[in-house]
C-alpha cells in the first residue's frame, strides 16, 4: 500500500498543471479544473478546448495554441514538452489545458514524465473524457445489464504504414461495447476488421461528432451499413464510434435534446 498526502495542494508558481477539460460543454467542466483554470497565468491549450472553456481563462493570461490533429501538428510534441517547461522555469502558473482527460489518448503522461525529468512538478486534474460524456449526451449507455458487461475504448489512429493493428478477435464478444476514439478515417477498415473476426454485420454501431456540444450529430447504423453513412453526411473529426448493441437502448426519436430523453 502507497502512503499519499491526500491534503489538496496548492497551484504554485512555477509548477505546471495538465488540466482536462471535457468535451466541450463547460457544464462538464470540474470544480477542481475550473480552480486551476483561474489561477492560470499561462495556458497552452489544445484545438479540442471549446471556445465556452476559453472564455473562462483570466483575461490577464497568456494563451499559446498547439493545435494538434492527426496529421497536422501545428507544434510537434517535442515543442510542447519544451514549452511547458520553459514557462514553468520562468516563474509562471502554468495550465496544459487538454480536451477531454489528460490520461486518455491525451498524452498527458508523456508530458508528465518530461516535467518531472526536469525537475518541475506536476498537477494531474482530470477531465471527463469523450467516452462517457459524448455517448450519455447521444442516450447511449456504455453498459447495461445483460447486454454489455464491458466496455473498451482503443484509439482508432493508423500507422503509418495505414494499418491498424488490433487483437480483433478478442473485441468479438457480444456483451463488449467498443468505443473508438480518433477513428473516422479508419472507420471502414474497423468495420472490416470486426465483421471479419465474426463479429455480427447486424451489430448497432454510432458515430457521435461534436459530442456535448449544441451542434452534436449522432449517426446510428449497423456494421454494415455505417461506414456508408457517415461518407453520405460528410462527417469530419472531432468524432467517436461506439459499436455494441447498448446503441439500440433508446430509439432515436427519444433522445430530444442534448442528455434528453424522453418517452
Amino acid at each position: 500500500m502507497e502512503n499519499t498526502n491526500t491534503t489538496k495542494q496548492a497551484f504554485i508558481a512555477g509548477e505546471v498543471a495538465l488540466v482536462g477539460s471535457g468535451p466541450g460543454d463547460p457544464d462538464l467542466l470540474t470544480l477542481q479544473a475550473y480552480r486551476f483554470i483561474k489561477q492560470a497565468e499561462v495556458v497552452i491549450y489544445d484545438r479540442l478546448v471549446s471556445k465556452a472553456i476559453m472564455a473562462l481563462l483570466p483575461i490577464t493570461c497568456q494563451q499559446i495554441y498547439v493545435g494538434k490533429k492527426q496529421a497536422d501538428h501545428r507544434v510537434p510534441q517535442d515543442g510542447i514538452n519544451q514549452l511547458l517547461v520553459d514557462n514553468a522555469l520562468l516563474g509562471k502558473k502554468v495550465v496544459r489545458l487538454k480536451g477531454g482527460d489528460p490520461f486518455v489518448f491525451g498524452r498527458g503522461s508523456e508530458e508528465a514524465q518530461f516535467l518531472l525529468s526536469h525537475g518541475v512538478a506536476c498537477h494531474i486534474v482530470p477531465g471527463m473524457t469523450a467516452a462517457s460524456a459524448c455517448t450519455s449526451y447521444a442516450g447511449i449507455p456504455l453498459t447495461h445489464r445483460k447486454v454489455a458487461r464491458s466496455c473498451t475504448f482503443i484509439t482508432g489512429h493508423v500507422q503509418d504504414n495505414g494499418a491498424l493493428d488490433l487483437p480483433w478477435q478478442a473485441l468479438n464478444d457480444k456483451e463488449q461495447t467498443i468505443v473508438f476514439y480518433m477513428g473516422i478515417k479508419s472507420l471502414p477498415i474497423i468495420t472490416a476488421q470486426l465483421i471479419e473476426a465474426g463479429r455480427d454485420t447486424n451489430t448497432p454501431a454510432a458515430l457521435i461528432r461534436k459530442g456535448t456540444h449544441q451542434d452534436q450529430q449522432v449517426i446510428k447504423g449497423t456494421l454494415a451499413n455505417l461506414t456508408k453513412l457517415v461518407a453520405l453526411h460528410k462527417i469530419t473529426p472531432p468524432s467517436l464510434i461506439i459499436i455494441g448493441d447498448v446503441v439500440g437502448i433508446f430509439p432515436s426519436e427519444q433522445l430530444t435534446n442534448l442528455g434528453y430523453l424522453t418517452p
